[in-house]
């Protein structure tokens, strides 16, 4: 990914610092945070591994959003300053990167996802009260992990977990979508979490999710959850017609 700031100006916090800078940066990231390490110790370790590195895109990023506590931040109320992109970008099949390096750390990625929001015109950023910056996704940002299903037919309840630890249940909060895989031209599900963040199924969950398919009124295959019926495929030319 190539790194291209979205102003003349750069915020100096994410002037781009070298390749080999930017490699040693990944590498300390994935070593800071040991998963033995408990939660309100984060902020500190960070504090003093990565401060020491004025020209870090991501000490700051990583500091603030320690702060502001567990669980998903309340990214929509906030409006802060466009400060470019840094190279960190979600793979389809739900891995973080930074700079082409995985980035190991569950809870850092949870962290991460935790401050992601999606802007009106398809943009992911990363969001603080005092900054944002944008990110590369690839498909969805989020992977739905396991499938819990509860009754039968029209009274069947779908309640999804994600990999970022996130549970939903299908319904008219949290639509379900298909969309064409252009690989093998099959429908891929995807559920919505929060904003507008989707999940997309994995393989296993996806075929949980096919065993529980009936053909609708328009005959169309669907699944219903929480009173609501989604179709899992498109309606052909013919039929829209």
């Amino acid at each position: 990914m190539v790194w291209q700031p979205r102003r003349r100006t750069l915020d100096r916090r994410y002037a781009r610092p070298s390749e080999a800078s930017l490699q040693r940066e990944v590498r300390l990231v994935n070593s800071t945070l040991d998963q033995d390490v408990p939660a309100h110790q984060h902020s500190a370790r960070q504090d003093s591994a990565l401060n020491d590195r004025p020209n870090s895109p991501l000490a700051a990023l990583i500091a603030r959003a320690s702060e502001l506590g567990g669980g998903s931040a309340p990214v929509h109320k906030w409006n802060p300053t466009h400060c470019g992109t840094i190279p960190m970008r979600i793979a389809a099949d739900g891995t973080w990167f930074y700079n082409g390096t995985p980035i190991l750390r569950e809870r850092l990625v949870r962290l991460f996802a935790s401050i992601l929001r999606r802007e009106p015109d398809g943009e992911f950023v990363l969001v603080t009260p005092v900054e944002k910056v944008g990110i590369e996704v690839e498909d969805a940002p989020f992977q739905a992990v396991e499938l819990v299903v509860d009754g039968e037919g029209e009274a069947t309840t779908m309640t999804v977990r994600t990999n970022m630890g996130d549970v939903v249940t299908v319904g008219s909060e949290h639509p379900l979508s298909v969309r064409l895989d252009p690989q093998n031209e099959g429908f891929i599900p995807y559920v919505r979490v929060r904003g507008e963040l989707d999940a997309r199924f994995t393989r296993p969950a996806a075929l949980e999710l096919a065993e529980l398919a009936a053909e609708g009124a328009d005959g169309r295959l669907e699944v219903w959850s929480d009173g609501v019926a989604f179709p899992l495929e498109e309606r052909s030319a013919g039929d829209r017609a």
